[in-house]
């Protein structure tokens, strides 16, 4: 991919100088923009369409609705959510309007970045006008979009999925800016070092390389070494100084961590990314996530302990929340593990989707009119309350003619040792009942 050095003046920021001006130069998103891929079918389509481009920081978000406006030659508006309103909203329609009924008649792209910010209410006000075709939305957002998107508008964009710019991408971006004469030569150890700070986001990159750039230029430094990088940015590069882990290897080391019941090396990992910069409420969903998937019935309390310490950390904010969310990592690492949960509901979405769709035996169905008695509805059902212990040994609660599928199987630890005791007896008892029967 070749670069085309523009005469831009050079007191514009470097990541302005660098914006790509066409699909060709945009680094990255390969499987959206490559030929054939969603995103460039969109572009070639002729006809602009309402999208979420759903990512990290520094992907591309706004670079690709800029390029949307210009293929189609649309007038671009954009909006942040951050620091915007309804007024902005209104604004923006008002200059659809007046673009849609000049003598051009240009149509517009309205780019919300941040969109997960803006509420329910603000997020409504664009539908109406999405549906009349008066503009096309574009919102950008770093959060998972089934979340945080109204589900209204939701149905109305087609929801693009940019991953994190790759160490490839990254060394590419350095040469554009090379290329111009706007970055010094770098040594292949502090280049490496400048990449695994970036972790994958093209802005962070470009700032770094900018402050880079600048004091080199002061203290006539060519080429920048290792060294020399670590004094200038000192504790900036120091929370990606140690092997420069990418984003999503970290939170696995955590979660593994917690999974392997190491409280020290789960700590160390939460730090790491707290340290980093990470979001602590991104930490407290994946806790939740760990106490469902990885210590489930063996202590139902552990959920409880990630629910609470996600409130708390709503509650405090930082730094005093983050001491919840350690004291809930430790629980976490040190509870007993059990995945049987996430095995069984795994199994039994797999069965599900590849059965047939068997009807509920008459007997498990309810029964609220006479028509559905007179049809047999809920005959024969056995109240469990009514039975010795709460228990009807011997009756089934799966289709007929289904065999037990088994798909929950307790471990031997935890709480869910004395489940499956007390599982292993209930079977005990409905073969009983179901040889008496015979």
């Amino acid at each position: 991919m070749t670069h085309v050095v523009r005469s831009t003046p050079t007191r514009q920021p470097l990541a302005e100088r660098l914006r790509p001006r066409t699909l060709a130069e945009v680094v990255g998103q390969a499987q959206l923009l490559g030929p054939g891929m969603p995103l460039r079918v969109a572009f070639e389509s002729g006809q602009p369409i309402s999208c979420i481009l759903w990512g990290p920081p520094g992907t591309g978000k706004t670079t690709i609705a800029r390029l949307m406006a210009d293929a189609f030659d649309a007038q671009f508006i954009a909006i942040s959510a951050v620091l915007g309103g309804v007024k902005d909203i209104r604004d923006a329609v008002e200059r659809a309007e007046a673009a849609r009924d000049g003598l051009t008649q240009q149509a517009t792209i309205v780019f919300v970045d941040e969109v997960h910010r803006f509420n329910k209410s603000q997020q409504d006000a664009f539908l109406p006008h999405v549906e009349s075709g008066l503009f096309t939305f574009i919102g950008a957002t770093t959060e998972n979009p089934s979340f945080e998107v109204n589900s209204a508008l939701l149905s109305r964009a087609t929801v693009y999925v940019l991953q994190p710019l790759t160490a490839a991408d990254l060394k590419q971006i350095v040469a554009r800016a090379q290329a111009i004469d706007a970055v010094p030569a770098v040594e292949p150890a502090a280049l490496d070092r400048l990449i695994a700070y970036a972790d994958g986001d093209a802005r962070r990159l470009l700032n770094t390389l900018e402050t880079v750039a600048q004091t080199a230029a002061v203290e006539k430094r060519a080429p920048v070494d290792d060294a020399w990088l670590i004094k200038v940015l000192g504790e900036q590069l120091r929370r990606y100084d140690k092997g420069g882990e990418q984003f999503y290897d970290t939170i696995s080391a955590l979660h593994k961590s917690v999974r392997g019941s190491d409280p020290d090396a789960a700590l160390y990992w939460m730090v790491r990314m707290l340290d980093g910069g990470a979001d602590p409420r991104y930490l407290a969903r994946r806790m939740i996530r760990m106490a469902s998937e990885d210590i489930g019935l063996a202590d139902p309390r552990a959920l409880r302990l990630a629910l609470d310490a996600a409130a708390v950390y709503e509650r405090l904010g930082s730094p005093e929340g983050e001491l919840a969310l350690a004291e809930c990592i430790v629980y976490l690492a040190v509870a007993p593990k059990s995945n049987a949960v996430y095995k069984a509901y795994g199994a039994a979405r797999a069965f599900v989707k590849q059965d047939t769709t068997r009807p509920v035996p008459l007997r498990l169905r309810n029964a609220p009119t006479k028509l559905m008695k007179q049809l047999d509805y809920g005959k024969g059902y056995r109240y469990a309350h009514d039975e010795d212990d709460g228990f009807a040994a011997g009756e089934r609660y799966l289709p007929d003619g289904m065999d037990d599928p088994g798909f929950y199987r307790p471990v031997a630890r935890g709480l869910e040792i004395k489940i499956g005791e007390k599982l292993a007896e209930l079977r005990r008892l409905n073969e009983k009942a179901l040889g008496k029967s015979g």
